[in-house]
């Protein structure tokens, strides 16, 4: 263990690399991504497990290609697309590429575990007289708090961790994130490896918290939304 901790690196690491900034931005743009990812990937998932028909078939095998494929083997046209509407260094541009690249993930996910819950419920519901919406938000969305769990995390993590689309599709100074921030630490003429270490260990401990608290769901609607 060290002898003494360095406060000084992380007041560098706020003033140098305006963390408070990067947290922002960082936070902002996980919200509404998380957001948009588990409300479309429910919505988009409740039809491909309800109606097995050859065309949803279709569908969920071309989920799983999608998943497949890199998402930088696709980063010329996709920033080509981005520059002709106008949505680099823009909050809705990066939620836009990120929520698209996060939806074939939680879709397959969902999907599976809507599948493992008895289909009698939504006919029991039909002769109660709701509706395909509200026979989703009544009783099917209670039921997937693990999964959901799971899917909130799993993006979570993975766009606040990101760092190749924001580099390319946030140019702008005030749109830095965490990733860009602990980058700018290191350049062509200077390395500050204190800074860097300090506004990581910044950055990383919201996602240790999170982590910590919703483990347990985590793992459960993993495994269910994985295997069922």
């Amino acid at each position: 263990m060290p002898g003494y901790l360095h406060i000084e690196n992380f007041a560098n690491a706020l003033n140098k690399g305006k963390m408070l900034l990067a947290f922002k931005n960082t936070g902002i743009i996980t919200f509404f991504t998380v957001l948009g990812t588990t409300l479309l990937g429910a919505l988009g998932a409740y039809p491909l497990a309800r109606n097995p028909s050859r065309l949803n078939k279709g569908i969920r095998a071309l989920l799983i290609g999608i998943m497949i494929v890199p998402p930088l083997s696709i980063l010329v046209p996709l920033y080509s697309t981005m520059v002709a509407l106008k949505g680099i260094s823009r909050y809705w541009g990066i939620v836009t590429v990120l929520v698209t690249f996060s939806l074939p993930t939680s879709c397959f996910l969902i999907s599976n575990f809507i599948s493992s819950i008895p289909k009698a419920l939504d006919e029991s519901a039909a002769i109660d007289g709701c509706s395909s919406i509200r026979t989703f938000f009544s009783i099917i969305i209670p039921q997937l708090h693990p999964i959901l769990s799971t899917v909130i995390l799993l993006t979570c993590i993975s766009t606040w961790n990101d760092y190749q689309f924001s580099l390319y599709l946030l140019q702008s100074a005030k749109m830095k994130t965490i990733t860009m921030a602990i980058a700018g630490f290191f350049s062509q003429t200077l390395t500050d490896l204190n800074g860097a270490a300090a506004a990581a260990v910044m950055a990383v401990l919201p996602v240790i918290v999170i982590f910590v608290f919703s483990q347990k769901y985590f793992i459960s609607g993993l495994l269910d939304g994985a295997i069922k």
